[in-house]
C-alpha cells in the first residue's frame, strides 16, 4: 500500500476523484481496522493545521487507527519507503507545526481515545490505564463521576490528549507538589520508530520509558499510559490575590510551593502578570472570579507600577467539610501572605468545574473568532535567580501594555521532576514557568503576527545574551546546533536513543530535530 502512496498525490480533480475509489482497497492491503484519508480528504480534518495557526504542511494521508496494532503497521510500512515520515497528532494544540508531516503520514490518535480505560491497583496504589489518544477532559469526567478518583497532576487546558502532554511534560498549578504529569506515570505502551509495540516502565525497558516521557514524540507513539490516581475532592475554594510589588509576589509564591505538608499550603499555586489599567483583556477586569466582584484600583498603593501581579491559589475540600472549617484553613494560609488586603477575590466551585476553568475562555475565544486566529505563544522555564531581571525588562518594559492574553508566571520545584526523562529544565531548585499566551484579534495580518513572533525571539535572545539559566518549554528550533544547545550535555543521550528507537528518523518530523534517513544507498 505505502509503495502506491506516491501516485495518490492528485494533480487535478480527476485524479482526486480516482484516488477515493482506491481507498478501501488500500486499507485492505494494509490490514488496518481503522481508516485512511488521502489527498483532499487528508486535510479536511485540519491535519495540515494546528492551534498555532502559523504553519501548514499537507500530509500525504491521515490514518485513524483503531489501536496500537494499526499504529505499528503504519510505521513498519513507512520503513519500506525512502523518505516517508510519520507524525502522531492528538488534538492539534501544538503551536509551531510539531504534529505535522509534510507529504508524510499523520496518525490521528483521537480515534483510539476509547481503546483503554481501566482502574487497576498495584502494590496498594490506584492507577488508570488509559489510551494515549484520550482527552484529559474525558479522563477527568469519567474518573470523578464513575469512581470518585482523579489524576494528581494536570494541565490548565484539558482538551489535550494523554499521549500529547506526556510527550512534552504536562504542567499546571499542582506540579509544585506532585511534579508534572510525566512524574505521575508508572507504565507506558509505546510503538517505537521501528514499529515495535513495547510495554515499558521504570523497571522494564527503562531507557525507552524515560526517553519517551517528555521526548517530543521522537522515540515512539504512546498508545497507553498508566496514570497515578488519588481521591477526588468535591469542591475547590478558588482565590486570586493581587500584588503591587514583584518581590512580595515571588516571596509568597515560593513560600507556598516550598511548604512540605499538604495542609500547610494550598493544593494549587499559579500566578500571572496583568496591566495596571482598566483594559478589559489585559488589565484589572481580568482578575475577579465572579461578575459580581469588582476590582477597585483605589486600594492599590501609590507606588504601584505599570504592571501588577496576581497569585492564584486553590484549596480542595469535600461537601462534608463545614464551611467554617474551610474558611479557617483559608484564613490561616492567607494571613502569612503580603497581598493587597482588599484585592482578594474568592469563589467556591466544584472540583470538575475548576479543572475545566479554561473551557470558558475557549468558548469566549471561539465566539469572537480569536480561537481560530494565529497564536504566537512563548513558553519558557526561567530560573529564580534570573526572574527579577526578566520581570524588569520583559514584563515592565517590553510587555508593559499586555499581550491580549494571559502572561503566566509561577514557581516549580526541580526536585519534583525526574532527570531521567527527556525534558530540559533550569538547574536551580526553584524555577518559574513563564507563558506568554497571545490571542491576537481576528483577521490580524501576517505582518502583525510576524512582529509578535519577532518579539518572542527577541525575548529569547535577550535571555541568551544575558546568560540566563532558562529552557524553552515546547521548544521550537530549526537547526541541529540550536537543539544541541537546548539539550546541552544530554544531547548525546538523546541522539543515541533516537538511533536505537527510531533509527531512520521516521517519527515526529515536525519537531525538526532530525532529518529522515533515506533507504536509498
Amino acid at each position: 500500500m505505502i509503495a502506491c502512496l506516491g501516485r495518490f498525490v492528485p494533480e487535478n480533480d480527476a485524479e482526486s476523484r480516482a484516488e477515493n475509489d482506491d481507498v478501501s482497497t488500500i486499507c485492505k492491503s494494509l490490514g488496518l481496522k481503522g481508516s485512511i484519508d488521502f489527498g483532499v480528504g487528508a486535510t479536511n480534518g485540519s491535519a495540515d493545521k494546528d492551534f498555532g495557526g502559523m504553519y501548514s504542511y499537507k500530509p500525504l494521508a491521515v490514518i485513524r487507527p483503531s489501536g496500537a496494532d494499526d499504529v505499528a503497521v503504519v510505521i513498519k510500512a513507512a520503513h519500506l519507503q525512502s523518505n516517508l515520515t510519520v507524525a502522531a497528532r492528538g488534538n492539534g494544540h501544538s503551536i509551531n507545526g510539531q504534529a505535522m508531516a509534510d507529504r508524510g503520514l499523520v496518525i490521528d490518535m483521537g480515534s483510539t481515545g476509547d481503546s483503554h480505560f481501566e482502574i487497576v491497583k498495584v502494590k496498594g496504589s490506584t492507577y488508570l490505564d488509559v489510551s494515549g489518544g484520550a482527552l484529559w477532559e474525558d479522563v477527568l469526567k469519567r474518573c470523578v463521576e464513575d469512581f470518585g478518583l482523579a489524576p494528581r497532576s494536570w494541565t490548565d487546558y484539558l482538551r489535550l490528549t494523554v499521549g500529547g502532554t506526556l510527550s512534552n511534560a504536562g504542567v499546571s498549578g499542582q506540579a509544585f507538589r506532585y511534579g508534572p504529569q510525566i512524574s505521575n506515570v508508572a507504565q507506558l505502551d509505546v510503538v517505537t520508530g521501528n514499529g515495535d509495540m513495547v510495554t515499558c516502565s521504570e523497571s522494564r525497558q527503562p531507557e525507552l520509558f524515560f526517553n519517551v516521557l517528555g521526548g517530543l514524540g521522537q522515540f515512539g507513539i504512546i498508545t497507553r499510559a498508566r496514570v497515578l490516581l488519588q481521591s477526588a475532592p468535591d469542591k475547590v475554594r478558588w482565590i486570586r490575590l493581587v500584588y503591587a510589588e514583584f518581590d512580595e509576589f515571588t516571596r509568597d509564591a515560593e513560600l507556598l510551593v516550598s511548604l512540605k505538608e499538604e495542609r500547610e499550603s494550598f493544593d494549587y499555586v499559579e500566578g500571572f502578570v496583568f496591566v495596571n489599567s482598566d483594559d478589559t483583556v489585559n488589565g484589572w477586569p481580568s482578575v475577579p472570579l465572579d461578575p459580581a466582584q469588582v476590582f477597585d484600583p483605589a486600594h492599590l498603593p501609590q507606588t504601584a507600577g505599570s504592571v501588577l501581579y496576581c497569585l492564584e491559589v486553590a484549596l480542595h475540600y469535600n461537601n462534608s467539610d463545614p464551611r467554617s472549617a474551610v474558611d479557617a484553613v483559608v484564613d490561616r494560609l492567607l494571613e502569612r501572605l503580603g497581598f493587597v488586603s482588599k484585592l482578594n477575590f474568592q469563589v467556591d466551585v466544584s472540583y470538575v468545574d475548576f479543572l475545566l476553568r479554561v473551557k470558558q475562555v475557549e468558548e469566549h475565544a471561539r465566539a469572537n473568532g480569536m480561537w481560530d486566529s494565529p497564536h504566537p505563544w512563548l513558553n519558557m522555564f526561567v530560573s529564580k535567580s534570573n526572574l527579577a531581571e526578566f520581570n524588569r525588562v520583559v514584563f515592565n518594559e517590553i510587555l508593559k501594555d499586555g499581550i491580549n492574553g494571559p502572561m503566566l508566571v509561577y514557581p516549580l520545584l526541580r526536585s519534583k521532576w525526574d532527570d531521567r526523562t527527556s525534558v530540559m529544565i533550569p538547574e536551580e531548585e526553584i524555577f518559574y514557568l513563564v507563558a506568554l499566551l497571545r490571542f491576537p484579534p481576528p483577521h490580524e495580518d501576517g505582518a502583525s503576527i510576524k512582529k509578535l513572533v519577532d518579539q518572542n525571539r527577541g525575548i529569547v535572545q535577550y535571555c541568551k545574551d544575558r546568560g540566563f539559566d532558562f529552557k524553552l518549554f515546547f521548544p521550537h528550533y530549526k537547526s541541529e546546533e540550536e537543539w544541541k544547545c537546548h539539550f546541552g550535555d544530554r544531547w548525546t543521550r538523546f541522539r543515541d536513543s533516537k538511533k536505537a528507537f527510531d533509527p531512520k528518523h521516521i517519527l515526529a518530523p515536525g519537531q525538526k530535530i532530525f532529518s529522515r534517513i533515506s533507504n536509498e544507498p
